[in-house]
């Protein structure tokens, strides 16, 4: 074995097992800070929330759209950039919040469409991995997802310090402490000490041609950030699909063959998915499911996730981390390097 095969992925798995270690810090260091931002944000009354954010940080967005939706009856929506930067449209941003989130704070068009929505009137907040970047320069507030350097190109703990941090801001908007959020770090421990279970789906699906991830509710952006995972990784086409939208014309393409990665949050998300399941079943599908015991038991294979009495809205801090392993071991065993994906670059500058 050659010496850069001996270290290949190195650098991930050292980040995947940081996360414990990030999402206590941020419960004890970060907590009071992104509180504060919260109430000063809060005293502001914003009528209605816009999400930016790029890549791995789009999928935490959409995870704080559903909070901002379901906790506060918050409208929001996912901004298209574009329609300011290549466009130049100068929407009326008075009482809007606009919420961006990247890991690095510097590409161009996360900052060029954050300072225009600040110049249209808009309250902004950056949440990001670096208070000195760009981004966080030109917000008007700022929160600090104390994740530390982050050398990998695929994202890990960036994700869930981000989640995690996003969880705490609504919490602070509704007045909340976020102090059901205390047990994560230990049970994401318990979770990446479980990397055998893991091992064993990667070598179940090591030569797949396809996958299909789905869930609902909290569980989507984990299907779409795993999806995300594992193209970036092993280059395996991973088509991710709420279970709504799985049923509308792209079931047709599953069969026995292609895996189906089915997030089951223990929710009201995952009894929304139900009928989905029932679906998948009945076309005899490789069906993987990620989450409580009984669905994996019903399923052809699966990671059972530990969230009995665990609030539906934190799960997905959970569910990411086995598929983040998978993405991990499934490149491994293909032979490639996940530290370092073909034709990426950690800090992608788009215009």
């Amino acid at each position: 074995m050659s010496p850069l095969s001996e270290q290949a992925g190195r650098i991930m798995a050292a980040e995947m097992a940081e996360q414990p270690t990030v999402l206590r810090r941020i419960l004890e260091q970060g907590a009071p800070r992104i509180r504060a931002v919260a109430e000063q944000i809060s005293a502001r009354s914003p009528r209605f929330v816009l999400l930016t954010a790029r890549g791995t940080s789009d999928n935490a967005a959409l995870y704080a759209k559903y909070l901002l939706e379901i906790r506060l009856g918050l409208p929001c929506g996912l901004a298209s950039m574009s329609t300011t930067t290549a466009y130049g449209a100068r929407p009326d941003l008075r009482d809007v919040l606009v919420i961006t989130v990247s890991q690095s704070g510097g590409s161009p068009d996360l900052v060029d469409s954050t300072k225009a929505a600040r110049d249209a009137g808009a309250i902004t907040l950056a949440v990001t991995n670096n208070p000195d970047s760009p981004l966080a320069a030109v917000s008007e507030h700022h929160i600090d997802i104390l994740a530390g350097p982050e050398k990998a190109l695929p994202a890990t703990k960036t994700y869930t310090a981000s989640l995690l941090s996003l969880y705490l801001f609504v919490e602070g908007l509704r007045g909340g402490d976020g102090a059901e959020a205390a047990v994560l770090p230990d049970l994401a421990a318990e979770l990446l000490a479980r990397g055998d279970e893991v091992k064993q789906l990667a070598s179940r699906y090591r030569f797949a041609e396809r996958m299909v991830i789905t869930s609902r509710g909290y569980g989507y952006p984990t299907a779409k950030e795993a999806a995300l995972k594992l193209m970036e990784t092993s280059y395996i086409p991973a088509l991710s699909y709420s279970g709504a939208d799985l049923l509308h014309g792209p079931l047709a393409m599953v069969d026995n063959i292609s895996p189906v990665i089915a997030v089951v949050t223990d929710g009201k998300g995952g009894e929304a998915l139900q009928p989905v399941l029932d679906r998948l079943r009945g076309r005899g599908a490789d069906l993987v499911v990620i989450g409580p015991r009984e669905q994996v038991a019903a399923a052809s294979a699966g990671f059972e996730l530990p969230t009995a009495g665990l609030a539906e809205e934190l799960q997905p801090i959970l569910e990411i981390l086995p598929l983040q392993l998978l993405a991990y071991e499934v490149t491994i065993a293909r032979g490639q390097d996940p530290d370092a994906p073909r034709a990426l670059a950690k800090v992608t500058e788009t215009h």
